[in-house]
């Protein structure tokens, strides 16, 4: 999806450790809310979660992006929220998507054989951002029913 040129849009790349357990019920309301909400402030990306930790791809104009991820940071279903990466962008990754998701499971074969040892607290931004990108080339992402 290109980007107007009018103002400036940028990508931002957090992680979070979950403060309990990462149930189906809390999933499916963090997407209901992303998909009701994003839409209307052109916001679009990928959520990620598993392994007691999510992280997260959102894209939109800057003080939108900025403003969610203060949302964000004050939920408290998670904890330890860090920025990996922001930047300015010209063009979307993720425009497909309102927010779609990825399940890292401990089992699933691409987390194993390409990112064995990953901790996206200890990985640099672009290599968090590169293990994204392979999860949703090997056909990972799940996207929520329309309601």
């Amino acid at each position: 999806m290109r980007v107007p040129s009018h103002s400036i849009n940028v990508r931002l790349l957090y992680v979070s450790r979950a403060v309990g357990p990462q149930t189906t019920t809390m999933t499916t309301t963090i997407l209901a809310q992303a998909q009701a909400n994003n839409p209307a402030q052109g916001i679009t990306g990928v959520l990620c979660q598993g392994q007691g930790f999510f992280f997260q791809v959102i894209e939109g104009e800057r003080s939108r992006v900025n403003a969610l991820y203060r949302r964000i940071s004050a939920d408290t279903r998670h904890q330890d929220v860090d920025i990996l990466h922001y930047e300015e962008i010209h063009e979307r990754r993720f425009g497909q998507w309102s927010m779609a998701l990825v399940h890292l499971s401990v089992d699933d074969p691409m987390v194993k054989l390409h990112h064995p040892d990953f901790d996206p607290y200890s990985a640099s931004g672009p290599q968090v951002m590169q293990q994204v990108m392979d999860l949703l080339e090997a056909g990972q992402p799940i996207r929520m029913p329309a309601a």
